[in-house]
């Protein structure tokens, strides 16, 4: 039987269409079972149910610094709907420790940067301030540190002289809608392995592709 997927938003939802859209095709090896949100008018909702998922709003704002009770209604409907793993896509509230030991290589994120570059808020601007050559996404497992747990699957794109935090933030995008569908599908199918604080992917055969900015020669 295929895994059950829970995808927690806070708005938009476009990484969570992306993973919706993935996972209708013939022989993905996972089920999008619920979309949870947090804010009940985040916009995703709607995708959500157009595309025939079921849909729930537990509104955090209630809760105020009280996680542990947020996260207890929470883990009640992730066990009502028997959830075997969660994909985080633009999930505005920070878990607790102990949530996030229980959901230990079970729970992704995707965050726009080469971690463990430029993690938390603002990261194409940081990108951008730093001058790098070469930026783009990571899907990595959610450990208590943010940003900071084993990494599933990364994708880059170069970085334009002229680019600001909008025009590089647009192309990733593009990117995080390719590796996040990929780097589910690696879990669901029992392709990734954790040891040492590293995920392997011993299915997978390495590249040898390189990426170089501006280009040699140039």
């Amino acid at each position: 039987m295929k895994p059950r997927v829970a995808i927690l938003i806070s708005g938009r939802g476009s990484n969570m269409a992306a993973l919706i859209e993935a996972a209708a095709e013939d022989g993905y090896p996972a089920d999008i079972a619920l979309v949870i949100s947090n804010v009940a008018s985040a916009g995703g909702l709607a995708i959500a149910q157009r595309s025939g998922v079921e849909t729930l709003v537990i509104e955090s704002k209630p809760f105020g610094k009280d996680r542990a009770g947020f996260e207890a209604v929470l883990q009640a409907a992730l066990d009502q709907h028997r959830i075997d793993l969660i994909c985080l896509g633009g999930f505005m509230r920070l878990f607790t420790a102990e949530f996030v030991q229980h959901w230990h290589g079970r729970m992704l994120n995707i965050h726009p940067s080469l971690l463990p570059s430029f993690p938390g808020l603002d990261p194409h601007g940081q990108a951008l301030r730093a001058g790098v050559k070469i930026s783009g996404a990571t899907v990595h497992f959610v450990i208590p540190e943010t940003d900071a747990g084993p990494i599933v699957m990364q994708g880059a794109v170069a970085v334009h002289d002229d680019d600001t935090p909008d025009t590089l933030a647009a192309r990733v995008l593009a990117v995080e809608h390719r590796i996040y569908p990929q780097a589910l599908k690696l879990l669901a199918a029992g392709e990734t392995k954790l040891a040492e604080g590293l995920c392997k992917s011993p299915a997978i055969p390495s590249s040898d592709q390189i990426l170089i900015v501006p280009p040699a020669g140039a």
